[in-house]
């Protein structure tokens, strides 16, 4: 152990004392350096340069390490306070710098805050100092101009920090001490900042809590009540813009507190200056209590402040906001005479601006609506001969009266009148004269607009026209805008052609074409004429819209639609014929061909005597159908088989009705086409379109012989080779539908039909060469074969073919003969039907076969004898009884002359045997019987000899 570390405690002590102070010192004084330099280093930065902020935090750390070693002796103190007052002086100057320079401004505040802050916190450090007066309010000050900076700064917190260090300071300060106004004065700002830093950081409680502790700062000073008054009227504003639900209660609190801070003010005021700023105050407060208690309904409150406020200016200038105000409450009290006096007492007020008056109109018009239409015209323009007024006020009490919104019913009239006349008045339309009112004229033009729309959707046209013809004053005559006032001249047109003045409709679409040649324009013009039945001047219209520019085919869709519910046909049929044309432009068509020529031929089918201009349109469907194919055309699937049917069906109606009329020429077209506008739709599930197919290709051959007959004029080699290739077409259609009838098939089609192929093909293989013979027994024999057969057809196929050029005695021998054993056969057995298919195969026989077959003949009149045997008196025809009996008696003459007994008495006895069935022919009988005996006797004796 050293000598030195065992020597007496006092004299130990004593040594340590004096090396410490020796080190404390040292380190002092090497703080006290660091501290300087960094300060001569703040100071020494030029404006422009930002300062590095490693000097703040060493200042931090140095501050810091200081604080070890305290207590300070007052020297150092002394240091200190000097040396923060020099960092603060600097922060002055780059504060100062950066106002001049804003685009450095903040990041430049930001740093010599945090500077400021560390000068604060070195006075704090200090403490007490011998020799300076009051050093707790000067660090006060410094905290709380620190504050504030950080305050401006949004930084809450640490302003928040700043404040509550400097309240702790003078929180050791006796108040009642303080005598300097300025102090005082510094007390109550601390106190205020620090309310102001809680409130931004929604510490309600604390802001309002700290504003109550300021009275007691107030020091009977008429400024502190004014400072207090004027931060609690910052505050209850501050609550009435959150617009919360309890905004209302706890802002008229604030404001009460403001008013009676201000007339404590008053009382405690002692210069006319001060008096007249509290009163000032006082009077704001009492407007803005007013204003809470409008807000909640409280009207009579209103009155009474605006009452105070009123009797409270000695009959000076009063503030613009007082009529408003009591205007309101009236209103909302219901006494809307009270509200009107104070509307028009504003108007002869010229201290009153223009925006307060407009917003005051606008909530009178808004609480007495349409009652006050007038009342709110007539103000308005009071105010036009009392002052100046603006476009943009003009543009707001039209756009007020107007509404929002649109109510329709004769209120909405009643404004919309109003507007009108406002907007048609020579002294509003000179407010929105010249260049300067152009946004506010396009404003005016707008609210007009609009409103007229409106009531031409609720289908008010006179007023919708009267609001639309006020628009037009506010667009300017100019290149510029001559297309809006041509869209105004178009609409105008609307109205009138909806109110169905169709020459002031066509004035006003003339003078938008002058304006704009368009297609719009062009088609309001087609709809005028289609109005006026004038059918030519709307066809001519549609060629019109065509050469206009921005024509497109949607617009001749619309004709046709217009057309149509017009009912002017031939419009539609020029509409839908000229938008034919453009589907092969390439261009984008409002709807399908298909769907076009659908409408048309429907069209066209309306009117009578149409059936031509129906054919050229189907044919022109068919081409169109062939060029691009089905499914292009007609559509897939389902859509576009019942297109294609529609076509087929539509093609069969109009063959049988010109059918009917016996115009076979068109019927023979419209049902050729049928098996056209049918392809592809003829499979195994589409049997009645086959059926169609097949009734169509027979009828098309019946109208053509029935067209033959009806001009007298043979057909030519070329149609009878395409009737033989329909009717191939037919036949082999009808063997696959069952027709043919040699099975137990069910039906598909009338025996009707088979018959009319069978009498068709008859007819037609008659004019072919020597097989044609042939073929017809062939088809004849088939037809009696099948199901489809009754007597009725094969009579008419063997009356046919017992005559006319294209007889075949053949097949009318078998189809009389098959038809006389279905009758014979039958339990209604029709006499005059076998009566006549005797006389007829008799006839055949008698010409076709002569004397060669003579049997055959008599056996005719034999079968014919048996017939009558056992039938009643006139079941028979009598006539052809007659006819029967006396050929065959003339039959004999020939036999006779040649003395040919045998045959002579052959053909008398069959003559007798039907006289004698015959009434009425009792006479000729004995003559008859007469010159058979003689006769039998003639040649009775001749044999003797």
């Amino acid at each position: 152990m050293r000598i030195s570390e065992i020597s007496s405690p006092d004299l130990r002590r004593s040594n340590q004392d004096g090396q410490s102070n020796h080190n404390e010192n040292h380190h002092h004084h090497h703080f006290v350096s660091q501290i300087e330099s960094l300060i001569k280093q703040t100071e020494n930065t030029s404006p422009s340069n930002p300062l590095p902020e490693a000097i703040s935090s060493d200042l931090r750390r140095i501050l810091s390490e200081l604080s070890q070693f305290g207590p300070f002796p007052n020297s150092l103190k002394l240091q200190i306070w000097k040396l923060s007052y020099r960092l603060w002086n600097a922060c002055v100057d780059i504060s100062n710098a950066a106002s001049i320079k804003p685009s450095s401004s903040a990041s430049i505040t930001e740093h010599h805050a945090v500077l400021r802050h560390i000068a604060a916190d070195m006075l704090s450090l200090a403490g007490d100092v011998v020799g300076v007066p009051s050093p707790a309010i000067k660090s006060t000050s410094f905290y709380y101009k620190t504050g504030l900076v950080w305050h401006d700064l949004r930084k809450f917190d640490l302003a928040s920090t700043c404040f509550e260090r400097a309240t702790d300071i003078v929180s050791k300060i006796d108040i009642a001490r303080i005598s300097d106004s300025g102090e005082r004065k510094l007390l109550l700002d601390l106190n205020l900042a620090r309310s102001r830093t809680a409130w931004e950081v929604s510490d309600r409680n604390l802001a309002i809590t700290l504003l109550n502790r300021s009275k007691t700062l107030l020091f009977g000073s008429s400024d502190h009540y004014k400072l207090l008054a004027v931060q609690y009227l910052s505050f209850g504003k501050s609550v009435l813009s959150k617009n919360e639900s309890n905004a209302f209660s706890e802002a008229l609190k604030l404001l009460n507190e403001a008013l009676d801070l201000c007339e404590k003010g008053c009382n405690a005021s002692r210069r006319r200056e001060q008096t007249m700023e509290l009163k000032e105050l006082k009077s704001k407060a009492l407007r803005f209590i007013s204003a809470v208690h409008l807000q909640k309904g409280e009207c009579e409150s209103v009155i009474k402040c605006v009452r105070i406020l009123r009797e409270g200016s000695d009959g000076g200038e009063q503030h613009a906001s007082l009529p408003v105000l009591a205007m309101k409450a009236w209103l909302g009290l219901g006494r809307f005479e009270e509200a009107e006096k104070e509307l028009r007492g504003m108007v002869v007020n010229k201290g009153i601006p223009e925006s307060v008056w407009v917003s005051a109109v606008e909530a009178y018009f808004e609480a007495a609506g349409t009652a006050g239409a007038e009342t709110t015209k007539g103000l308005f323009l009071g105010l036009l001969g009392r002052c100046h007024v603006s476009a943009s006020a003009a543009v707001r009490v039209a756009h007020r009266v107007t509404g929002d919104g649109f109510g329709g019913g004769e209120g909405s009239r009643v404004r919309a009148k109003v507007v009108t006349e406002l907007a048609s008045d020579e002294r509003v339309l000179a407010l929105f004269a010249g260049e300067a009112a152009a946004k506010e004229r396009k404003a005016m033009h707008a609210v007009l607009w609009n409103c007229a729309s409106e009531h031409f959707r609720s289908k008010d046209y006179k007023m919708s026209a009267d609001l639309f013809e006020k628009s037009i004053l506010y667009i300017p005559h100019d290149i510029e805008n001559r297309v809006l006032r041509a869209k105004g001249f178009r609409v105008l047109c609307l109205c009138y052609l909806a109110l169905n003045q169709l020459d002031r409709a066509l004035e006003y679409i003339n003078e938008a074409e002058k304006l704009e040649p368009n297609t719009a324009s062009a088609f309001l013009k087609f709809k005028i004429f289609l109005q006026q039945n004038n059918y030519t001047g709307a066809i001519n219209q549609i060629q019109a819209m065509k050469t206009c520019l921005d024509f497109t085919p949607d617009f001749l869709s619309l004709s046709a639609h217009e057309a149509i519910a017009c009912h002017a046909l031939s419009v539609a049929v020029a509409s839908l014929s000229n938008l034919l044309n453009f589907y092969n432009s390439g261009n984008p068509m409002p709807t399908t061909e298909v769907e076009v020529f659908r409408t048309l031929i429907t069209i066209l089918s309306k009117e009578p005597d149409n059936e031509s201009e129906v054919l050229k349109f189907m044919k022109w469907a068919h081409a169109r159908a062939s060029e691009l194919g089905n499914e292009c055309f007609f559509g897939k699937g389902e859509v576009g088989r019942r297109e294609q049917n529609w076509f087929a069906v539509t093609s069969w109606n109009f063959g049988i009705t010109c059918g009917k009329e016996k115009k076979y020429e068109l019927c023979t077209e419209f049902l050729i086409l049928i098996s056209e506008f049918s392809a592809g739709l003829i499979d195994g599930k589409m049997e009645e379109n086959s059926v169609m197919v097949c009734k169509s290709l027979i009828l098309t051959v019946s109208a053509m012989i029935a067209s033959e007959n009806q001009k007298k004029v043979a057909l030519m080699d070329s149609e009878v080779k395409h009737a033989v290739q329909l009717l191939d077409k037919a036949g082999k259609m009808l063997t696959s539908l069952g027709a043919g009838f040699t099975d137990d098939k069910i039906t598909t089609i009338e025996p009707k039909f088979y018959f009319m192929y069978t009498f068709n093909a008859y007819n037609i293989h008659g004019r072919l060469d020597n097989s044609g013979s042939q073929q017809q027994l062939h088809l004849v024999k088939s037809f009696a074969n099948s199901k489809a057969c009754n007597p009725k057809y094969l009579l008419q196929i063997g009356l046919n073919a017992s005559q006319g050029p294209q007889s075949n005695p053949e097949v009318a021998i078998f189809a009389l003969n098959e038809c006389l054993s279905a009758l014979l056969s039958s339990p209604s057995t029709d006499y005059q039907d076998i009566a006549l298919i005797v006389r007829t195969l008799i006839v055949v026989a008698s010409i076709h076969k002569g004397d060669s077959d003579d049997d055959v003949v008599y056996n005719m009149y034999k079968q014919a004898y048996r017939i009558m045997v056992g039938l009643k008196e006139g079941e028979y025809p009598i006539e052809e009884r007659k006819w029967l009996a006396m050929t065959a008696w003339n039959r004999a003459a020939v036999p006779v002359r040649l003395g040919l007994v045998d045959a002579a008495k052959k053909w008398m006895n069959v003559a007798l045997e039907l006289t004698r069935k015959v009434l009425g022919m009792e006479t000729y009988m004995a003559c008859m019987e007469d010159f058979v005996a003689a006769f039998g006797k003639k040649f009775h004796l001749q044999n003797k000899d």
